[in-house]
């Protein structure tokens, strides 16, 4: 017989999380390794659990999650995005407090592309009248 696994994709920043939830204790993991291993703060940990915590779902999923690009922030960002979406497809009963708790809303702040003539985005050259 199929498990039952439930897909979904997170992303934010240049990170992207893809998350399979499965029926079973509560453990994350990501890239292989438990979740308080690989992001290393207690932050983000609560982040990442966040969309349990508010559909009362703690300890009813396992997930296992590929996270690719950006940095571990953006990561824990695209992963708590990809496990709200992951618990649209378990019930859409949970899509209004996901949705009012904005964990549905892809974040579209993304860093700002360097300019010519300038350091960065808006940094110019120190000026130097001599």
């Amino acid at each position: 017989m199929e498990e039952l696994r439930y897909y979904a994709t997170g992303r934010r920043k240049n990170a992207t999380a893809k998350v399979w939830l499965t029926p079973g204790d509560g453990t994350i993991t990501v890239n292989g390794r438990d979740l308080s291993e690989y992001v290393g703060r207690r932050a983000l940990e609560i982040l990442v659990r966040q969309p349990f915590d508010v559909t009362n779902t703690q300890g009813q999923f396992n997930v296992t999650a590929r996270c690719l690009g950006g940095g571990i922030a953006g990561q824990a960002g695209a992963l708590r995005h990809g496990i709200a979406r992951a618990l649209l497809e378990v019930s859409a009963e949970y899509r209004p407090v996901l949705r009012k708790l904005g964990f549905l809303t892809r974040d579209p702040r993304v860093k700002e592309r360097k300019k010519y003539g300038l350091k960065r985005a808006r940094r110019a050259f120190q000026f130097s009248k001599r």
